[in-house]
């Protein structure tokens, strides 16, 4: 069986939790089938690699459109160069909007069958529209066509799945839940604090860490303003770099500068950390916090314990299958306006939640240690990649033999 991966982010270009997934999977896959990649970016496949890797660039700059229709255009460019290279494998399993026209091509043209992996649900981030203008329009028309047309579509939670199910006609034999996973032997507790003395604050002094994209997204602006009721004697560094646009970077910043006026120990790490740094600063941790007001599933909550830290989150899409209410972490109630989901309906409660359950974990280094513990046993028991992987080869079976 011969499996082409479609995605926008791959090695050494990943920035979120669906390029982690992408690495992982067809790492993982290549030991079962033969697998190709195809994705965004000037990726080459390295000698003797099992996986034949080609990366993409837009041939057009697209200089004429506004900012966020450049981005759009260079999507379907690269989608139709992708598939204009021809496609021989058995199955395509595509990953975000950014690759649905690619999937739709690839099946349309060379009659092969078409898996794609829901990672997030494009009309539930209408934030989207700051970004991309008018093109949010066609990243929910695009997303829609391919789920719909797919042959599978993978949720990569319960909770997506429902998601899918009520925005969506899917019906419910071409649905599959199968979670995201963890490298159980790279993402481990480590001593190390080599990468991360760079930043300025004490590792050995437990701290609440944020680790993400700045977005809408993933509730950073909540954190921040978190902040002030957090113990004043707990440091909190925020790994936060990528901003979605250049006003909510403006809006970090303020909220940044304005937590800080009444104390010295907030740190903030503006760019997008290598592995070795991110499992430093997981591993030295006292606490993990996800404020993310959407969240099909969420990596990050999976590497947190998979380094023994305990997490303090929103208890939103997936999340709550990650990560177990008083055993694992906390989980903290998010009330989401019902006219715009993405926005918090009492955003100072929230942020206030957060910050008393944090201080809870804080203050009490037994339950913290317990937790920790949980969370690395919870991983390794439930969220191997081997697994993972095992599930979707026996999906592709399937759509061959029916084929």
């Amino acid at each position: 069986m011969k499996v082409l991966y479609i995605t926008n982010e791959y090695p050494p270009h990943v920035y979120g939790g669906a390029g982690v997934h992408v690495e992982y999977l067809a790492k993982e896959m290549a030991e079962l089938a033969e697998v190709e990649v195809r994705c965004y970016g000037d990726q080459k496949s390295a000698e003797n690699d099992k996986i034949s890797t080609a990366g993409f660039e837009s041939a057009f700059g697209y200089l004429k459109v506004d900012r966020g229709l450049q981005s759009v255009f260079k999507t379907i460019d690269r989608d139709l160069r992708i598939v204009g290279e021809g496609v021989d494998a058995d199955v395509v399993h595509c990953h975000t909007w950014y690759t649905h026209m690619a999937g739709i091509w690839a099946k349309l043209n060379f009659g092969v069958p078409l898996v794609v992996t829901t990672h997030s649900l494009e009309p539930l981030r209408p934030w989207k529209r700051e970004q991309l203008g008018g093109g949010y329009d066609f990243s929910l028309w695009v997303e829609k066509t391919a789920i719909e047309m797919a042959d599978a579509v993978i949720t990569v939670s319960n909770g997506t799945r429902a998601d899918v199910k009520k925005l969506f006609n899917v019906n419910d034999e071409r649905l599959k839940v199968i979670y995201n996973g963890i490298d159980t032997e790279e993402f481990k507790k480590t001593d190390s604090v080599a990468n991360i003395e760079r930043f300025g604050f004490d590792p050995r002094v437990p701290y609440v860490l944020f680790v993400g994209r700045i977005t809408r997204q993933k509730g950073i602006i909540h954190l921040v303003n978190a902040i002030k009721h957090i113990n004043p004697d707990v440091p909190v560094v925020l790994c936060a770099g990528a901003p979605d646009t250049p006003e909510i970077e403006a809006e970090m910043a303020e909220g940044v500068k304005k937590a800080s006026e009444n104390r010295k120990n907030v740190y903030w790490i503006r760019e997008m950390v290598n592995r070795k740094t991110l499992i430093e600063l997981y591993s030295h941790a006292g606490v993990f916090c996800c404020p993310s007001i959407y969240e099909p599933f969420g990596i990050i909550n999976l590497e947190a314990m998979a380094c023994e830290t305990p997490v303090v989150a929103s208890a939103v899409g997936g999340i709550p299958e990650v990560v177990q209410d008083g055993i694992t972490g906390k989980l903290v109630k998010l009330e989401q306006m019902e006219e715009t989901p993405f926005e918090a309906k009492a955003p100072e409660q929230f942020a206030k939640d957060l910050a008393d359950s944090v201080n809870a974990l804080m203050s009490d280094n037994e339950l913290r240690l317990k937790m920790a513990m949980a969370g690395r046993k919870r991983v390794e028991d439930v969220f191997s990649w081997k697994s993972i992987a095992q599930q979707t080869l026996e999906l592709y079976k399937t759509l061959i033999k029916r084929k």
